[in-house]
This record gives C-alpha cells, structure tokens and sequence, in this order.
C-alpha cells in the first residue's frame, strides 16, 4: 500500500498535492498496489473528492481547526498512524518545507528509508534526484521494505481524470505534547499568487532596478503571466522586497517551468537556487553579465525599455 500525504492551505488543496497525489497513484500502480491520501485540518467543500481525478480512490480526513496550522509532531504522528493502520509500505509527500520537516519524523517513527528530493519514478529499485545544485543526477535506492519519499515540486506533472474519491473521517490520538510551541506569526504571499516552491512561472528582480519604487516593471510583468515575484538576496537584504521572495543558495531554491530575470548579475549563490528551472531568461544591459551563459534566452538591453515592452506585447498576444 502507498499513503500519500496531500496537503491544504486555506481548505484547498496545494498544487503540490495534485503532483505528489498522481506521482503516488502511478507509484502504486507500477508497485501492483493500492494508493490512499491522507489530509490533515478543515477542507473546503468538494475540495478532498478531487483527489480521484489524480488516481486516488480514498481519502482519510483528519479534520480539527487545531490542524489548520502545520504541527510537525502532531501532522507526523497522524500520517504515521494512518500508514500503519492501512498496512502502507510507502509514504509519499512533497519535497516543500512541509515534507521537509515532516518526513524525516515519520521515517524514523516507521523503521523506514527516507529518500528525499526525487525527480521520477523508479527505475527498478532506483529513485533519481538532482544533487550539487542540479549539476549532477544521483541514484538512490532503498536498503529497508519500508520507505518515506518526498518528490521535488515541479518535477512530475500530474495528467488528470474527471474521477473522484470517496472521504472518511479518522479520528487522531493527539494531545498537548503535540503541540509543544507555539505559531506567533506567518508571512504570505500576496493574495492570488502561488507560492514560490510551486510556482511554474517566477518573475525575478534585482539590483539593476535601483530602487523599489520601479519594482511596478515586475509586478506588471508578473500579471500578465500569471507568475510569482522574486527577487535576489541583496534585494531582500536592503529591504526593497520581503526576505519570502528571496531565491537562491541561502534563500528559497525553486524549479519553474520559466524563470525571468531581471537586472540580476547572476552571481554563484543565486544561480544555485534557480539553475534547475526548465527555461531561464535573462534581462541586463550588461552584455558580460555572468548570468547570460546560464540563460536559455537573453536580451541585451535595459530593463525600464525592455520590460514594459514585453509586457506589452504579451497582453496583446493575450488579447488576441
């Protein structure tokens, strides 16, 4: 049996579910076994039964307001519980800061191998992941029958059904010591945009925008493509943009299907945390900017003409 933990966020379910959901159903498929999802806090209505479009036939639904939060110890103790309970040999969740702070809890509590980070399905008994900041690919292999994987977001695109899954109820054994700190505050995205670790398209600013008052380029930009905002880390350090939007080594590392890039050098610690995205474009009026030699796609020019041109002509593609 595989358990694939799909997560919420204000009752919906996160893009990341589907992905994991599909990888795990497929997963199952190939294992020659059955695949249930577990979810954790209050889902909005209808919201749980879409998890059958992605091959999922049940759904064990922790529901309690207590949850809506991310516990490490209780969420890892309910997914724990629910996978030994169905008998599941396989527990599947995404490689986001959610899994990454969960799985390894939930391998230790199960005896299991914990494989984070892949990128495919098996090949065999061999899972494929992305190492040394996506310059190399490595192999990884479970020792034990029991096995905790995360899967990198963006990196297996779910093909949907029109199904649906059946909803059960379980009730959950926590207490007090599950919750043993406290959430005092949150940052969020702002309202419509999709969180930079899933986002499939991210519009990305640096320095060469001297100030906030011009990030207007971006944001328009973003708009028209329906992206994400981002900005590098001497940005975020000078306080022109929050740390959240922050990408590279010591920031978020992403993977979208476009990354756009605009008046960014393209220094080493950067490029680490973008450098797996499918499409990289690059924007600066400096020619020998180092980031050019990693682009897919690069304009010379200066941002304050070429950016407001090309969204320009991308909302009039739009509108035709």
């Amino acid at each position: 049996m595989v358990l694939v933990f799909a997560e919420l966020g204000n009752g919906n379910l996160k893009k990341t579910s589907l992905e994991v959901a599909a990888y795990a159903a497929e997963l199952a498929k190939n294992k020659n076994t059955e695949c249930i999802a577990v979810a954790i806090g209050n889902a909005n209505a209808g919201e749980l039964e879409k998890l059958g479009n992605c091959g999922i036939k049940k759904v064990l639904h922790a529901d309690d307001d207590k949850l809506n939060s991310v516990y490490s110890k209780a969420y890892s103790k309910i997914i724990t519980e629910a996978a030994k309970n169905n008998n599941a040999d396989t527990v599947v969740l995404s490689h986001n800061s959610t899994g990454k702070t969960i799985a390894p809890r939930i391998a230790i509590k199960m005896n299991a191998a914990l494989l984070p980070g892949v990128s495919s399905l098996p090949d065999g008994n061999n899972f494929s992941k992305t190492v040394f900041s996506g310059k190399a690919t490595a192999q990884l292999a479970a020792k034990t029958n029991t096995v905790v994987i995360t899967l990198n977001p963006n990196s297996f695109k779910p093909h949907l059904t029109s199904d649906t899954a059946s909803v059960e109820k379980i009730n959950v054994s926590i207490d007090a010591k599950d919750f043993d700190y406290e959430i005092t505050g949150t940052e969020k995205e702002s309202e419509g945009m999709v969180p930079l670790p899933e986002a499939e398209i991210v519009v990305s600013g640096g320095r060469g925008l001297k100030g906030p008052e011009n990030w207007a380029i971006v944001e328009d930009l973003a708009k028209v493509l329906n992206a994400t905002t981002a900005c590098s880390r001497p940005v975020a350090d000078i306080g022109w943009r929050p740390h959240h939007e922050h990408v590279g080594q010591t920031g978020i590392t992403i993977k979208p299907n476009l990354y756009i890039a605009i008046g960014i050098s393209g220094a080493i610690q950067h490029l680490a945390g973008v450098n797996q995205s499918k499409c990289i474009v690059v924007i600066n009026k400096d020619p020998e900017a180092p980031f050019f030699k990693a682009a897919d796609y690069g304009i010379v020019g200066d941002a304050f003409d070429v950016v407001p041109k090309l969204t320009e002509a991308i909302k009039q593609i739009k509108s035709s």
